[in-house]
């Protein structure tokens, strides 16, 4: 019967608070529609910050990230209705549901607010137009620095609820709500393009099956100059239209995403899978990497993408070739010998997988020997790797490497003992 009283006692200064909040817009909305005090800045502002207030009552005090504990201080007054464990997108989270908000838990911090209950369905798209009506009535400017930073707090929030609908999963809602927030940001006196907003709205899309939305996201980045991440855009902009059946224009894309990043491998694959998945000539992807190369001779990266496409071609021979020009242009570029390595340590595996399947013991025992003689080839490119890398990132990955390559060949000579025992070290951060 306390809890009971308790909960009722919580739940009604809640809906009083949010009673409390509708009726300041209400006052606030009022002051608009008169027509004197429409005329100055301090009504719109005033409406604005009711309407964000609103929007944030129903969620209550919590935020993301917080503790258990740490939302026990700050939510006193506010008892859950319910909780149960659920599943989302494959992660098991803890639901807390209150009467206007669910708070969604993973691993013992909040991870997302789920408001079922708002004040205001759109009550930030009415903060924005309210402080867009304020900018029009400021015409001395005295607010646009106070009117920036409300617009950009209505373009957080929308940012906020996009990252919350993807993290449940409801693609298509975080694809509208990142939309949302670039058009939050682009909006005067604020006037800032969101290129990362409008990416990951096309990339939302992409994730929902809506091709059509993605191609049109994708296409306002480049309109932008916004690539991504060494040229991304391009990558996913030609994945849309290839999805939607325009495989030509898909290819003019990678293209000419190609002749901004040549170095992007997202932009590689896609051209080497286009090419490849067509039958068309492949020559096209040399002509390509010949044109970069002769706008920058001394880039050894090209090389290392030229060594890229060898392989997904399958010659090994002209991919290592051209893995090791790399360090002819630059003796302090890893990536040469650290793609050798790798492609010859895959070369090892796939071998082996092959001899797994072999009954035959002639043969598999010739198999056998491809895959150690494949194996040992990645062990000098590794070395390489390791000796001239200085991020320590890349040295543990090529350790890890090493460290497996000499295993295999342990008992064999002790070199190799020393080999395996130095690299096991380092991989366990002794």
């Amino acid at each position: 019967m306390a809890l009971v009283s308790s909960m009722t006692i919580a739940n009604a200064q809640q809906a009083k608070d949010i009673a409390a909040a509708k009726a300041a817009v209400e006052a606030a909305k009022a002051d608009a529609d008169n027509a004197k005090k429409a005329t100055k800045v301090a009504t719109w502002l005033n409406l604005a910050s009711k309407y964000m207030a609103a929007y944030a009552a129903p969620a209550g005090s919590g935020w993301a990230g917080a503790t258990s504990q740490e939302l026990a201080l700050v939510m006193k007054n506010a008892r859950p209705v319910s909780e149960e464990t659920v599943v989302v997108n494959g992660k098991e989270m803890t639901k807390t549901s209150y009467a206007n908000a669910d708070y969604y838990f993973a691993d013992g911090r909040l991870s997302v607010i789920d408001v079922t209950k708002p004040i205001f369905d759109n009550a930030l798209e009415l903060a924005l137009a309210a402080y867009v009506k304020a900018a029009e009535v400021d015409t001395k400017g005295s607010k646009t620095a106070d009117i920036k930073k409300g617009i950009q707090t209505i373009a957080d929030k929308y940012n906020e609820e996009a990252f919350y609908a993807y993290t449940l999963g409801n693609m298509e809602k975080a694809s509208e709500k990142f939309e949302a927030c670039a058009k939050a940001s682009a909006t005067a006196p604020l006037s800032k393009e969101d290129g990362e907003a409008i990416y990951n709205a096309g990339f939302t899309a992409s994730s929902a099956g809506n091709y059509e939305r993605a191609k049109a996201m994708y296409e306002k980045c480049i309109s932008l100059e916004y690539s991504g991440e060494d040229g991304d855009v391009y990558a996913k902009l030609a994945d849309a239209y290839d999805k939607l059946g325009d495989k030509s224009r898909a290819k003019d894309i990678l293209e000419q995403g190609f002749t901004a990043f040549p170095s992007s491998q997202g932009i590689l694959i896609g051209l080497i899978n286009y090419y490849v998945s067509t039958n068309s000539d492949t020559d096209r992807l040399f002509t390509l990497i010949d044109d970069a190369k002769k706008n920058e001779p001394n880039n050894a990266s090209l090389y290392y993408v030229e060594g890229n496409i060898y392989k997904e071609l399958g010659d090994v021979e002209k991919a290592v070739a051209a893995y090791e020009k790399c360090a002819e242009i630059n003796p302090e570029y890893e990536f040469g010998f650290i793609g050798a390595g790798i492609l010859y340590y895959n070369q090892a595996v796939e071998i082996q997988e092959k001899a797994s399947q072999e009954y035959d013991d002639n043969k598999y025992m010739a198999l056998v020997a491809e895959f150690e003689t494949a194996l040992k080839n990645s062990i000098p490119q590794f070395e390489k790797a390791y000796a001239i890398t200085k991020d320590n990132e890349t040295k543990l990955s090529v350790a890890d490497f090493l460290k497996n390559a000499y295993y295999r060949f342990r008992d064999e000579d002790p070199k190799y003992m020393e080999g395996y025992e130095k690299y096991s070290k380092i991989v366990a951060g002794e």
